[in-house]
């Protein structure tokens, strides 16, 4: 008999969570799987992901030791609004052994048609995540093309500062650390006025 968690969740608190709770219910009945947990996320939205939602990582951190078998939710939203993010938590759940049931797309990955849709959904999302990706190289581009320069501007005073604080002997660390710029940026900068050195 598999173990099963219930995650619940509703972004408002004058919603119930109970019409999800009921159906679930049904469904383990049905199936003869045992509902060893419930995780209910109340007036949260799925938007946030892990760290935000407690009973979200609860029920992550429950499956890590083993306490349940699959993952119940009411449908896809309730888990997650970007498809990405629903990937990973699929993926950290199938590496655990532990299967995913969604009521309203009908996905059950105990079934080989689940596990199939499933890979569908990785697929998807390799693709947005590629998408994307290409959307923003294209951005960074056209600006280059129109002569925009990319990254935090430098105002020349800071210039003067960084070198004069260089030829007065500080270290790369110090430089950036007094003027909010990482190491690597101070690096190049003193690089390209010839005052880098070991």
């Amino acid at each position: 008999m598999k173990r099963a968690a219930l995650y619940l969740r509703v972004s408002k608190h004058d919603q119930t969570i109970d019409n999800q709770r009921i159906e679930l219910e049904k469904v383990a009945a049905a199936k003869g799987w045992k509902i060893v947990s419930v995780f209910k996320d109340e007036g949260i939205s799925g938007s946030f992901g892990q760290g935000v939602r407690s009973q979200y990582d609860a029920m992550l951190k429950s499956g890590v030791r083993a306490q349940h078998d699959v993952v119940m939710a009411w449908d896809v939203s309730r888990l997650s609004r970007s498809l990405a993010e629903l990937v990973t938590t699929l993926d950290e759940l199938h590496a655990l052994g532990i299967d995913l049931y969604l009521h309203q797309q009908a996905i059950d990955t105990t079934t080989p048609a689940g596990k199939a849709m499933f890979q569908m959904c990785g697929v998807f999302a390799e693709f947005e995540r590629g998408i994307l990706s290409e959307r923003v190289k294209a951005g960074l581009n056209r600006a280059r093309s129109e002569g925009k320069v990319l990254g935090r501007p430098f105002k020349v005073a800071n210039i003067k500062a960084i070198l004069n604080d260089r030829e007065e002997g500080k270290t790369i660390r110090q430089i950036a650390t007094e003027q909010n710029l990482s190491v690597g940026k101070v690096h190049n900068m003193l690089k390209a006025n010839g005052l880098f050195r070991k």
